[in-house]
């Protein structure tokens, strides 16, 4: 049995990835918003032993977040599941980029570590000039290429970590609409298989997957000068230093 957190697991694939894992038998620590969100989770998964709450547009509930996971005891994997699409910059990148890595930084490490992207990364640009200036010129595409160009910095520099990122597809969750035409179950699997399978094929690092196979992905991820850029420039505004 493995021991997972799941971030933003009160709706759609991180509660589906939620309920996958506990139908397994793993222990899931959901992760909600809001007490409103975490009663109306806990209603859909009552066999849950923990659901920790924290607003991850705010970087000191976020760090309070994760303090709150440390208590709890050491993990087996974490999934970055949490994300916003239609919100302002500023608020896209304090919650998908800024909390995967205070989140990342500040939990014990855990054994796999899996990134929420997407493909609409692949037109997202890398400008820290941009952040600096104005956080509310970045876009969610921008936001997803962080995500993986940090998955990808946390596979070089943890080599005892499983570390990689997630294209789910677009989904009919609340977030994709109802017409969204990829197949949901495939999205939300990928996630779980990658926080508890012992398939050869989950147990790499530094990869981006869509539906349990490798995907192609924007090459600047791979970037190490990128890579530190972003984690300088996310110690900079969040004053969490990145564990080596």
């Amino acid at each position: 049995m493995a021991r997972i957190l799941i971030t933003g697991s009160a709706d759609g694939l991180g509660l589906l990835a939620s309920k996958h894992l506990i139908q397994q038998g793993h222990e899931v620590i959901l992760h909600a918003r809001n007490k409103e969100r975490a009663q109306a989770t806990l209603s859909q998964l009552p066999e849950a032993k923990h659901l920790l709450i924290g607003d991850l547009s705010s970087m000191e509930e976020t760090k309070k977040l994760a303090g709150e996971v440390n208590a709890l005891g050491r993990l087996d994997a974490v999934i970055h599941n949490a994300g916003v699409y239609q919100a302002s910059g500023k608020t896209i990148f304090a919650v998908n980029t800024l909390a995967p890595y205070i989140l990342t930084s500040l939990i014990g490490r855990p054994g796999r570590l899996i990134y929420l992207s997407s493909g609409m990364h692949r037109s997202g640009t890398w400008n820290p000039d941009k952040i600096k200036g104005d956080m509310d010129r970045v876009s969610y595409s921008d936001s997803k290429l962080h995500v993986l160009m940090l998955s990808k910095a946390v596979a070089r520099k943890w080599t005892d970590v499983y570390s990689n990122s997630v294209d789910p597809g677009w989904v009919p969750t609340k977030m994709g609409g109802k017409g969204a035409p990829d197949d949901l179950q495939k999205g939300y699997e990928t996630q779980a298989w990658l926080a508890v399978s012992n398939d050869s094929k989950a147990l790499v690092t530094g990869q981006y997957f869509h539906h349990q196979r490798q995907d192609k992905y924007h090459k600047q991820a791979d970037e190490v000068a990128s890579q530190e850029r972003l984690l300088n420039v996310c110690e900079e505004i969040t004053g969490v230093v990145f564990p080596f």
